[in-house]
């Protein structure tokens, strides 16, 4: 027993040690990727419920690019604009998310000055009127004028890679911070730079760069500089520069601590404002401080602005970001809060924070909080588990969990201090494991047993929560209410034609081993794989009450996987594919079936026929999923298009197919009017009142002609109307293929 306890005090202390180790001298990359989550986590948890909006975004988004057209715009569009905000809105402030590097040629300008200064440079006539025009000619110009004496901030790039990139004018650098001052901090140094062009930053009133090299490993953007240096000065970031420009202040000192008097190595803390105090990192990089997911702030379509739609008090006062929300314009960035977050509304988040002083703070000493603290716990727990049974063991863990969870969330919420949480949380379970293992023999015969009858139906992790529950697992077979996944990549037999055996095998193996991951990830189970499809199943052999929504996760997360395999496929040669998915729930036979020499666990019915037939329509209606009715009703937390009522072959009582289109709370609302406009006009279409049906899904289609569904309705009461169905009709499409 003793020599027992020794070995656990032994691996206590090593692993207490390379914990101590990992928070500073030696990082572990997969605890500060879990220290990132546990960050996300939070600030997740912890989002206002309303702020005072003190920023307001001029949005290039569709509508604008749908009215005034393609983006670049004109410059004189750009200058009627600002003229506009400034003007008759009265912002106080304008920032670019943009640069504008490039010259806004116009070869009818080129040509008249040509003419003014040659064939024409002795027409007195031709002059005055030229020297009239001339000022509305130049559309750089005109766009310069309208910066000039006024608060319009310009944005730039830094780069830290492309030496000889220097493109564009700089804005002025900060004058209060000499060569001397610079060199005792380790701010992020540019090496080259993409500025706009000289007649719009030497007429704007400040600039600023937006670009971020402080992104996290994971390309998530937790943290952005607000200073960078290059050659030899100090620039700031464009959200400093518009805040700095909002509050009417030019002050700006810098905060630090003093690591080594001797060597003059000194960390930066503190980013002064005038009054406002912005706690910062070494490098000058701030926490963002997201105040809600995307489009907390106001959003104002350009167009709206160019056209004066908004009441002139509307903006009054506030700082304007000038950004696009467009996903075509690729200005989307991944954050805690989402994967897709316009770029423009962070800048916005930083302004807000620093107004309104509620930026985190991380702090150097925080490493030696954390040190202390992981030689507190590791210590105590392991000298003290050993002598604990399991259950005190899990009583004695679970409150050093929540006693530094609980240190962790005061810090946060009182003081607006990140303190770690990963590294402390981790080392706990980590040592109670290390302890439940020493202190346990192997598994149980009977454990052995069930993992190998199971082991080619279900995930792995799955075993340990089946030998518990031994009593709701039937292999002889029953009915139960389950869910039903089938895929299909399209084209496949084109792809297979063009491809060796051994190629085609690797090409499967590729994109069957993310999808399989991906449905035992969502607890389903594998019933089979035909070639370069797959069939699996929820609910069995465990019970699943959630089958349904774990299948539609499946089906959505395997869509999503696809997209990232486009790159590894285009380094192989390989052709990008894609997979339709049916989805259907409902009362199914589940067992062993098969034969003497051989047996498979497997499930059979009419819903596991739907489900098959399901799968098949997606490439008819054009879209990645279709999931069944019964799917539908089990997950309401999803927005879905209603597709059609269908009369598969076969059957007789029609039955309506979905589209998933993702978690209510993250679908667009503009996409939710869509599908309210949709399910109206299919109101329409089965009541046979087909002008008013095709008046608004024409609509639907002008918005969006690649969607396929409205080309089928506009299709089918042209149809219609040459052959009108019966009076009883039920508004069903039959379809006379599987």
């Amino acid at each position: 027993m003793l020599k027992q306890r020794i070995v656990r005090y032994v691996l206590g202390l090593m692993l207490t040690l390379v914990f101590v180790a990992s928070s500073h001298w030696l990082p572990v990359s997969f605890i500060d990727a879990l220290e990132n989550q546990a960050y996300d986590f939070r600030l997740r948890l912890t989002l206002p419920d309303q702020i005072d909006k003190k920023v307001v975004i001029i949005d290039i988004d569709e509508k604008s690019l749908a009215e005034i057209g393609q983006w670049p715009w004109e410059r004189n569009v750009l200058a009627k604009i600002v003229d506009n905000l400034f003007d008759y809105y009265h912002v106080k402030t304008l920032g670019f998310d943009i640069v504008f590097s490039e010259i806004d040629e116009d070869p009818s300008d080129q040509y008249l000055a040509e003419l003014a200064s040659s064939p024409l440079k002795d027409n007195a006539a031709f002059q005055a009127v030229y020297n009239k025009a001339y000022p509305g000619l130049h559309r750089d110009e005109q766009f310069g004028r309208a910066l000039a004496n006024r608060k319009t901030i310009m944005g730039m790039v830094f780069y830290d890679q492309e030496a000889t990139l220097q493109k564009g004018e700089l804005p002025p650098a900060l004058p209060q911070f000499s060569q001397e001052i610079i060199n005792n901090f380790s701010f992020n140094k540019a090496i080259g730079f993409t500025a706009n062009l000289p007649v719009l930053q030497s007429n704007a009133y400040s600039g600023g760069f937006f670009d971020n090299p402080q992104l996290d490993d994971d390309g998530v953007f937790r943290r952005v500089p607000l200073l960078q240096t290059y050659n030899g000065q100090l620039y700031e970031s464009l959200a400093l520069a518009t805040t700095r420009a909002y509050l009417d202040n030019n002050s700006i000192k810098i905060g630090y601590s003093v690591l080594d008097e001797a060597q003059g190595i000194n960390s930066l803390e503190w980013i002064y404002v005038g009054e406002l105090a912005v706690p910062v990192d070494e490098r000058a990089g701030v926490l963002v401080p997201y105040v809600g997911y995307q489009r907390s702030f106001d959003y104002i379509p350009a167009t709206d602005i160019l056209n004066r739609r908004l009441p002139a008090d509307a903006l009054a006062g506030k700082a304007a970001l000038f950004g696009t929300s467009a996903a075509g314009l690729l200005d989307l960035r991944t954050t805690p809060l989402e994967k897709a977050y316009p770029g423009v509304e962070v800048h916005a988040n930083i302004i807000q924070g620093i107004l309104d002083q509620t930026i985190m703070h991380q702090p150097e000493y925080i490493i030696g909080f954390e040190i202390i603290l992981l030689l507190l716990l590791g210590l105590t727990l392991t000298f003290l588990l050993p002598a604990l049974s399991p259950l005190w063991s899990s009583v004695s863990v679970a409150i050093a969990t929540t006693l530094v969870l609980a240190i962790n969330f005061y810090a946060w919420s009182a003081l607006q201090m990140v303190l770690p949480v990963a590294a402390p949380v981790l080392l706990v379970i980590l040592l109670y494991v290390l302890n439940m293992t020493l202190g346990f023999f192997i598994e149980s015969r009977g454990k052995r047993h069930l993992a190998h009858l199971f082991g080619q139906y279900v995930p792995p992790e799955l075993v340990d929560e089946m030998a518990s529950n031994l009593n709701e697992i039937n292999l002889d077979g029953e009915i139960r209410n389950m869910s039903v996944l089938f895929t299909d990549v399209r084209g496949f037999t084109t792809i297979s034609e063009n491809m060796e055996p051994k190629e085609l095998t690797r090409f499967i193996n590729a994109f069957l081993t993310p999808l399989t991951r991906i449905i035992h990830t969502n607890r389903g189970t594998i019933d089979k794989y035909m070639g370069d499809a797959i069939m699996a199943f929820w609910g069995a052999p465990l019970p699943d009450p959630l089958h349904a929504r774990h299948a539609l996760n499946a089906a959505m997360e395997m869509i999503a996987e696809l997209d990232k395999l486009r790159d590894d496929f285009k380094k192989e040669g390989w052709p990008e594919i894609r997979i339709g998915v049916g989805v259907n729930s409902g009362a199914m036979n589940v067992g062993n079936k098969g034969s003497e020499f051989r047996v498979d666990y497997t499930v059979l019915g009419d819903a596991v026929n739907l489900g098959s037939r399901l799968e098949s329509l997606t490439k008819q209606y054009g879209v990645d999923i279709i999931v069944g009715p019964d799917t539908h009703h089990q997950v309401p937390e999803f927005e879905y298009r209603e597709l059609d009522l269908v009369r598969v072959k076969g059957k007789d009582k029609p039955v309506t197919i979905y589209e998933p289109i993702g978690l209510v709370e993250t679908v667009d609302k503009s996409v939710r009017t869509q599908i309210k406009k949709f399910h109206h006009a299919l109101q329409l279409y089965r009541t046979q009142k087909w002008d008013d049906a095709e008046q608004e899904i024409f609509q639907l289609h002008q918005t969006e002609p690649d969607r396929k569904i409205y080309k089928i309705y506009l299709d089918r009461i042209a149809f219609f109307r040459q052959n009108p169905p019966d009076k009883n009709w039920d508004g069903a499409f039959t379809q006379t293929s599987k």
